[in-house]
């Protein structure tokens, strides 16, 4: 995994008219994440094993397997790794479109062309923050 992170596209948007991505993802322990960021699209995301660190506008909260974070399009969030065990989680993206991203960094990882489905666009992401700590 390359810098602590390893997605997995499950649900292409091109599968079901764009409604949704799924990827599943493992971190690292320490794992900073994103920077703080906001987007139209909403994201769910629901953990695996292990617990994550999120900031959904004002809030920072930690949330363990079995337990979900969702952030609405326009929310501006961000989350990571700050245990010392690796995280695995679900991203649920609707309307779907950002998964192709993921299907890139995963190519990336792999040292492989990305799939042509990921070729594509994804939607914007603004970032208006560091990451969590950062």
């Amino acid at each position: 995994m390359s810098n602590g992170f390893g997605p997995q596209v499950l649900v292409r948007s091109e599968e079901n008219d764009g409604r949704v991505g799924l990827v599943e993802s493992v971190t690292q322990p320490g794992w900073g994440g994103p920077p703080l960021h906001h987007h139209s699209f909403d994201e769910l995301f629901y953990v695996l094993e292990g617990e994550l660190t999120f900031q959904v506008d004002d809030d920072v909260f930690t949330r363990g397997a079995g337990e979900y974070v969702f952030a609405p399009g326009g929310t501006v969030h961000t989350f990571a790794n700050h245990s010392d065990a690796p995280a695995r989680y679900l991203l649920a993206i609707t309307p779907g479109g950002f998964e192709r991203y993921f299907a890139r960094i995963a190519a990336d990882i792999a040292g492989v062309e990305p799939p042509e489905w990921a070729r594509a666009g994804w939607p914007e992401v603004t970032r208006v923050g560091p990451p969590i700590g950062g």
